[in-house]
């Protein structure tokens, strides 16, 4: 475990919770007393800064009018004095449940406690009445308590629904409670909590189960994490309370702006605790990026201004405690087959449907698309196809050209001509080399005086030679050009101004990662959108190395290999979303890379995943790529986003239209994020 602070979680806005499921009795607060204090100190060691506990876990929840007996409200009282007296030592904040009497009603409640202070006291709002429940019997609602103070445990502690808990030493450790009905309410208090600045918001509930219950409970963790932009902590009341009339399952569940990020076992026999470390920074980065919530807060007359906001010092562990939160490699794609299957059916017809448009709009007679057998131009071939298919227009309205220059490969031109003629598209060859040899001797370059210079005007001669044909094309067979340039080449600027990766009149590809790329392919192969003949050519273009082909394989006869200049597409997609979707900082997500990428760990990956997700990296080989990556996006690209075509947006990752999720100066300078950078990671 390393002491530099870069490999604490705390540096990097990340707060680490835990929903208990404690052993319950009926009514026993001594020994329920035990059980909290026992999870609380199983918690410590694990690092937790936050631990949320069923509702009435102190006093028990199914104990019907035992809640009205003098004895078991004092014995309750003395259990919340127990617990406070036990935790002192203890960095974890509790929030722990306990029905307290005051002004001769009795209320169930939230209790925030941190080393061994009581910090104050949330009544429940929403009393259930109906089915098997009978809250209003005994309790009374805390709707509308603002301001107020109660005595508990000896002492006098803030009391209302108008309470929220912040550390004064961990930014964005701002926690809401409410308990169980209350988010089952068409107004959760949670709502006005977030509002007010909470960015974890927590559910203490008791909430007996009953077949498809636990469903419902996730769907609405998982909505209010959403709506709220903020993580949600949820513990359900497990093992123990009386099953005279109901059972219980003791769910608990960590959510982040609506993902599930851990949960537990349910109907567990031994007490336990799910973990997870909550990204606080990104909710508050999120927050900042949805207008709405701010008009949210402005509508409900700015609950801010009304909750009172309890101070406590927290002082988070300074070295590392590894971090409990699983990192996808590959954040534009889906972990599980089922979502990931969803994504890319959604993601393919999101291109499918938005080529048809502008053919149609365009009053096209043909598509024009260059096809060189690589990843990019068969991918947007393949949509095209489909395109076309689903306007009942034939496939030969598509016209193909593969355009050999110096360095096309065989294996490359051989599957671009096998491709074109599986899908039954118009398929053309026009050689570039003998234009492109006398452009180089027209403008004096050394190649074209038979020396064998391979500059980048070399490269980009070929290039641009290619996407004038196809613009000239398009003018001479009234079609327009589809473009195959991916989001990755886009953010990191691996394309030539004005040419078919960053210029067309359709950039049907411009939304698409190219990771998410190669599984959309993938994905066409196993759900059968072709032939057997077009998935066997798909499958080897998918195993060919990406490369531009524009110089002659080396003495070593190595190809030209673009991930050997720009980095791997996995890494730089990783550091693209974090940047576009998120907003992080560069040493945020130097962290999340590593943790994601430093161990090879291969039987955590489906076999449909491609073999970049079989590797590590170590960290010196992240923050290099990092440092090539943020001097592409911010310094050096920009312009060529700033002129890019229209296309459609795919991912909810973002794209980098200047009409769309990305607006930035042509002339920036990537200064601030290197220096972060190099400041932040070893």
């Amino acid at each position: 475990m390393s002491e530099h602070p870069f490999y604490a979680i705390h540096r990097h806005g990340l707060i680490r919770v835990a929903a208990a499921t404690p052993l319950g009795s009926v009514g026993d607060t001594a020994f329920n007393a035990e059980q909290t204090i026992a999870l609380a100190v199983d918690a410590d060691a694990k690092g937790v800064d936050l631990l949320v506990f069923p509702e009435l876990n102190l006093s028990s929840y199914a104990i019907d009018d035992l809640h009205l007996q003098s004895a078991q409200q004092r014995a309750a009282d003395e259990a919340l004095g127990a617990v406070a007296a036990a935790t002192v030592e203890l960095r974890t904040v509790l929030l722990v449940g306990v029905a307290l009497p005051r002004n001769g009603r009795l209320y169930n409640c939230a209790v925030a406690v941190a080393r061994g202070e009581i910090l104050g006291v949330v009544p429940k709002t929403f009393l259930p009445n109906y089915r098997e429940y009978y809250e209003k019997r005994w309790f009374a609602s805390g709707a509308g308590l603002t301001g107020l103070s109660i005595d508990v445990a000896g002492r006098s502690v803030p009391f209302g629904a108008d309470l929220v808990f912040a550390a004064r030493d961990r930014p964005g450790f701002v926690v809401h409670a409410e308990i169980c009905e209350d988010y089952w309410a068409p107004t959760p208090p949670s709502t006005a909590g977030a509002l007010a600045g909470a960015l974890i918001c927590c559910n203490l509930s008791a909430s007996n189960i009953v077949v498809g219950k636990a469903r419902e409970r996730a769907m609405l963790c998982a909505a209010q994490s959403a709506r709220g932009v903020c993580a949600y902590v949820y513990s359900a009341a497990g093992p123990g309370e009386s099953t005279t009339e109901v059972a219980w399952d003791g769910q608990g569940m960590i959510h982040e702006l609506g993902e599930l990020i851990a949960e537990s076992t349910r109907f567990a026999p031994e007490p336990g605790l799910v973990v997870a470390d909550v990204d606080v920074e990104r909710i508050a980065q999120e927050r900042m990026r949805f207008g709405t919530f701010n008009d949210a807060a402005r509508a409900a007359g700015d609950p801010e201004t009304r909750f009172r906001r309890i101070s406590f010092e927290q002082a988070a562990p300074v070295a590392d405690i590894g971090l409990e939160r699983a990192i996808r490699r590959f954040p534009f794609v889906p972990n599980t087959p089922e979502k990931r299957d969803a994504d890319c059916y959604e993601a393919f017809n999101i291109q499918v449907e938005a080529l048809a448009k502008r053919f149609v709009a365009s009053r096209s007679e043909t598509l024009v698309i260059g096809v060189s057998g690589g990843l990019d131009s068969t991918h947007a071939l393949i949509v095209a196809a489909k395109a076309m298919d689903r306007l009942g227009r034939p496939r030969t309205d598509i016209l193909g050209f593969t355009m050999p220059g110096f360095a096309t490969g065989d294996a490359s031109k051989a599957n671009a001509w096998a491709l074109m003629r599986a899908l039954g598209i118009t398929a053309e060859e026009i050689d570039i080399r003998p234009a492109a040899e006398r452009m180089l001797a027209n403008m004096g370059h050394p190649y074209g005086r038979g020396e064998r210079v391979y500059d980048v005007t070399f490269e980009n001669v070929q290039a641009g030679l290619r996407t004038d044909y196809l613009f000239r094309l398009a003018n001479q067979r009234r079609g327009i050009v589809v473009g195959t340039g991916d989001l990755s080449e886009m953010a990191l600027g691996w394309c030539t101004y004005g040419v078919g990766d960053q210029m067309s009149h359709y950039a049907v590809n411009a939304g698409v990662p190219k990771t998410l790329i190669q599984f959309l392919i993938r994905w066409c192969i196993r759900t059968d959108q072709y032939d057997a003949a077009t998935d066997a050519i798909l499958t080897a273009i998918l195993d060919q190395e990406i490369s531009p082909e524009l110089v002659p394989v080396g003495a070593d006869g190595a190809m030209q290999s673009t991930e050997s200049m720009v980095g791997p597409y996995a890494l730089n997609d990783f550091f693209a979303h974090y940047v576009i979707r998120h907003g992080l900082a560069p040493s945020k997500i130097a962290f999340l890379a590593w943790h994601a990428w430093r161990d090879v760990d291969a039987g955590r990956w489906p076999e449909d995943f491609p073999a970049a997700a079989r590797v590590a990296y170590d960290l010196p080989t992240i923050r290099h790529w990092l440092e090539k990556f943020l001097v592409r996006f911010f310094a050096t690209s920009q312009f060529k986003r700033s002129a890019m075509p229209n296309g459609p947006k795919v991912s909810a990752g973002g794209s980098l239209s200047p009409r769309g999720d990305w607006r930035a100066p042509s002339d920036g300078t990537a200064d601030v994020w290197l220096r972060e950078l190099r400041a932040g990671v070893p």
